[in-house]
């Protein structure tokens, strides 16, 4: 596990971690940072997302018909990233995460590290996120 303080980590982190996460900090565990890349009305929306160590987001789902999901394309720190069902990925810089319509995951920072990745609405037709149950501390100290 890489780990990373904060100092070292607001040197890397190049698109700036932005402000509080406050309209979705319902969906995290821990403190998540949004810093918006493009206007909410873009074609594409893209932001920063920066997470404290052991902050970690729900299980959830981007729902789509036709197109969706989402991508996510590491930047600093150390992560994870799971699909239900499926082995942990380790996130670290560079790493791109393509995520289909419709899959349930989570992801975050690990416990001794800040994190901040890219996300990327993909673009599709009706759709949603379901934001589901928490990524509760007995599993994630597990990992």
């Amino acid at each position: 596990m890489t780990k990373m303080n904060k100092e070292e980590f607001d040197k890397i982190n190049v698109f700036g971690k932005g402000k509080p996460n406050v309209n979705f900090a319902k969906y995290f565990i821990g403190e998540s940072f949004l810093n918006p890349l493009t206007d909410q009305d873009s074609p594409l929306f893209m932001a920063n997302v920066t997470f404290e160590p052991r902050c970690r987001n729900n299980w959830h789902i981007h729902r789509s018909t036709n197109g969706g999901g989402q991508i996510l394309i590491c930047i600093a720190g150390s992560g994870w990233y799971q699909e239900e069902g499926k082995d942990l990925v380790s996130l670290e810089p560079s790493k791109v995460i393509v995520i289909p319509a419709n899959i349930k995951h989570w992801h975050g920072a690990k416990k001794d590290s800040w994190f901040s990745h890219i996300s990327i609405e993909v673009p599709g037709e009706n759709t949603s996120n379901d934001w589901l149950e928490e990524v509760n501390d007995e599993y994630y100290d597990n990992l």
